[in-house]
């Protein structure tokens, strides 16, 4: 693209240099930088894109977008000075990219729990049904049938883009993509022209980033408030903040719930280890999910397929049909009849959710063994709160490692021990190895016991002193109950 065409769509305080050049790409990353390619300078939290300057200028950058002039400009570089080159870092992949959002539906989910589930849903469903569509989630990027696991729940601007702009080439009519905190903060979903979103809800959780609660519920707020008037916002009302998203929003506001009146409303029915029947609207339908949770989750599917404008009755035929993502109450049977469920719940909320689910399931003579921990380097004010929510609806707790990072994995089990009241201390044992952790519950459990893996869900690794090593919770369950595929939970 001629650098003059990429202006006409960006504001700009001063330019030095020629606007007739051309630019091979746009990036964010100096790493990434090759000759001809424009680079905007964006702030980190632990860095400032104006540093790499010198290194990008080496790598043969044509163009630089940043706040501030170096002391000496190249003759044969254009800089281009903007008030926050941060923030229209995804304006400008837009531009380059040809407007990829313009040309596809976009919605976005953001909440605490239930974005990825709801997500990966509506891109299965809308694959099923024919549509060509696109994913942006914590597990994988999807562009129609073609797969790239993902690195960040919601990428950089310029990754978003890029991807777009392929659905663009692979004829995709849609892209369901989470949105997260840290993304809407950081302004990586700038450029993007949101067809819809989705609101599931919002516990504690990312407070060691936006420091306080109101600040969370603000940021999440925004991604609302930012809507055209010609999108939707899908407001979970059974959640008491999900009104303030919709306040000043001026997208067509739709509601849904479990509880209450709204646009639309679901009840379980009934509800078993091997998934639930549900009421949506006027319909019955039998599902593979279980918990109240994904019944809001696959209600909000429903609402935005029909908000899209899909028929009722093409979108329960194959709702019945879908399977619970990787990870998300992913049921593990032995040959003795030991029921395993693994689940990504890493807050104090999604567990005690997952929790109530296995609670409401039980006979009342099984035992409830749960494996849990908390990650490194993350807000530790929600580790108490795990712990005491895991204690509360156990038989038996077995406190380990989840992600340690650079923390100490017993300073951790420390923080989360102290959520725990004296009287029920012995229901909990700690064992910081992760592998062992699972060992012991499995070997604690008899037949018809129910154990809870609960932190990683889909996650394959585990990262300790900044090294990933390969670890999966599904596989090691497997192994300790000696099968090697999983038996449905019926």
């Amino acid at each position: 693209m001629r650098l003059i065409e990429l202006l006409k769509n960006i504001s700009y305080l001063e330019l030095q240099g020629s606007r007739e050049i051309d630019i091979g790409s746009v990036e964010t990353d100096s790493r990434k930088i090759r000759r001809g390619a424009a680079f905007v300078v964006c702030r980190g939290i632990h860095f400032d894109g104006h540093q790499f300057i010198p290194e990008v200028l080496e790598r043969g950058a044509k163009a630089v977008f940043c706040e501030i002039f170096p002391e000496d400009i190249p003759d044969d570089v254009t800089f281009i000075r903007v008030v926050d080159s941060t923030r229209i870092a995804g304006v400008i992949a837009s531009v380059f990219y040809d407007f990829p959002s313009k040309k596809i539906k976009v919605v976005g989910i953001t909440g605490t729990n239930g974005k990825t589930s709801i997500a990966t849903l509506l891109y299965r469903l809308f694959i099923s049904l024919g549509y060509k569509s696109g994913l942006i989630s914590t597990i994988s990027y999807m562009v129609n049938e073609k797969e790239e696991p993902a690195t960040q729940t919601t990428p950089d601007p310029l990754k978003i883009q890029q991807l777009m702009s392929q659905m663009v080439r692979e004829n995709c009519e849609y892209c369901f993509m989470e949105v997260s905190s840290h993304a809407i903060h950081q302004y990586r979903i700038g450029g993007i022209e949101f067809a819809g979103g989705v609101f599931t809800n919002i516990t504690h959780d990312h407070l060691d980033y936006h420091n306080t609660f109101a600040e969370y519920l603000r940021v999440k707020k925004r991604f609302f408030d930012n809507l055209s008037p010609g999108a939707f916002a899908l407001i979970n009302i059974d959640d008491r903040n999900g009104r303030v998203m919709a306040q000043n929003t001026k997208a067509r506001v739709i509601t849904y719930s479990n509880r209450s009146m709204a646009d639309f409303r679901c009840k379980v029915l009934e509800c078993h280890f091997n998934g639930m029947l549900l009421r949506i609207g006027n319909y019955e339908v039998w599902t593979r999910f279980v918990g109240d949770f994904n019944a809001s989750n696959l209600l909000a599917v429903f609402a935005v397929a029909v908000t899209l404008q899909v028929e009722e009755d093409r979108i329960l035929a194959v709702l019945s049909n879908l399977e619970p993502v990787r990870g998300r109450f992913e049921t593990i049977r032995s040959m003795d009849g030991r029921l395993a469920v693994v689940d990504y719940a890493h807050t104090p909320d999604a567990l005690k959710n997952v929790l109530n689910a296995i609670t409401g399931l039980r006979s009342g003579n099984e035992q409830l063994i749960t494996v849990v921990g908390a990650g490194g380097d993350r807000d530790r004010s929600k580790r108490p709160e795990m712990a005491g929510e895991a204690v509360l609806m156990s038989d038996k707790v077995i406190l380990t490692s989840d992600n340690p990072r650079s923390e100490d994995p017993a300073v951790i089990i420390k923080d989360m021990e102290e959520g725990i009241e004296p009287e029920l201390k012995n229901k909990v044992v700690t064992i910081e190895n992760r592998r062992e952790a699972i060992k012991t519950a499995a070997l604690i459990a008899k037949p018809g016991d129910i154990i809870l893996i609960a932190g990683k869900g889909h996650e394959n690794y585990q990262e300790i002193k900044g090294v990933r090593r390969h670890f999966d919770d599904a596989e090691e369950i497997k192994k300790c109950f000696g099968v090697e595929e999983e038996w449905n939970a019926d």
